[in-house]
């Protein structure tokens, strides 16, 4: 009896060896030359997203691969990954958390089948709370970034440049971050032949945000106008200036009401025993 379980367990484990096999040919070949390099978490779990996304991802609808890659445009994250690849993520990110969950039950001794569930659930969508969190924060680091752009902009603008010469002296001299990137992607679409507005909105399309919006409508009606495109830049940048002091005076007045919190819940109960601690044992020793 022994003898034909062996041989079944050693069958059984060629089995799976040739169906990974199998399924690991059939895969194609992950072309990364015109994409930007993976970060280190995803590089561990690649192969098994390449596969998930092979296999899935591909076969999933036109409108939900739009959308998506849509999210991930603004969040910076389509020269890294593709709709596809994080729909991949999204399933291998739900299969370790189930097997994370399932280990640590079974040290426990107490395997449930609704903490397993809410585990596969979990891990499905953690994925996309932190694409998320990633679109704003890049959101935040352009509109924080944008007045000095601006700043750049307008004065070489002033000094005698034309747009593109403006764009590109303020890409040499600017701050890193997102908005830079879209700067110079802006001077792609500029060299490339694209009308100056056209390559605004594109850029305005990819970020997603108000200021943008904003800058390339005064940007098209001053073209359109004929007006002075310095002072319409000068007057964009005092104004994103201003709107972003304005955040800051309403972060800074909204953290005392984010602090009632903490002080009720934590704060305020460790201070009352340390308080009546003394005098809760005092009474106690004297009864």
């Amino acid at each position: 009896m022994l003898y034909w379980i062996l041989i079944f367990f050693a069958a059984s484990i060629c089995l799976f060896a040739y169906s990974v096999t199998r399924i690991k040919q059939n895969v194609p070949e992950d072309s990364r030359d015109f994409m930007d390099p993976l970060p280190p978490s995803l590089r561990l779990i690649w192969p098994l997203v390449k596969i998930a996304s092979h296999y899935i991802g591909e076969r999933l609808p036109i409108d939900y691969l739009v959308k998506t890659n849509k999210k991930l445009q603004i969040s910076g994250l389509s020269y890294i990954i593709s709709a596809e690849d994080y729909f991949g993520i999204r399933i291998v990110v739900s299969i370790i958390s189930g097997l994370l969950c399932w280990f640590c039950l079974a040290a426990l001794d107490s395997v449930q089948l609704d903490y397993l569930a809410c585990a596969f659930i979990a891990g499905y969508f953690l994925p996309l709370v932190t694409l998320n969190d990633l679109k704003k924060k890049r959101q935040l680091k352009i509109v924080k970034a944008l007045p000095v752009y601006l700043d750049f902009i307008t004065m070489a603008v002033e000094a005698g440049l034309n747009l593109t010469g403006a764009i590109s002296q303020a890409v040499d001299k600017g701050p890193e971050g997102p908005l830079k990137v879209e700067f110079e992607k802006v001077m792609r679409d500029l060299r490339a032949g694209v009308g100056k507005i056209d390559a605004f909105r594109s850029m305005a399309e990819r970020v997603q945000i108000t200021e943008i919006n904003n800058l390339v409508s005064a940007l098209a009606q001053a073209e359109r106008t004929g007006a002075s495109l310095g002072s319409t830049l000068r007057v964009q940048a005092d104004q994103r200036r201003v709107e972003r002091f304005q955040r800051a005076e309403k972060k800074a007045l909204e953290a005392p009401v984010k602090l009632v919190f903490p002080l009720v819940a934590f704060i305020f109960p460790v201070t009352f025993a340390i308080l009546f601690f003394p005098i809760v044992m005092k009474f106690i020793y004297e009864v």
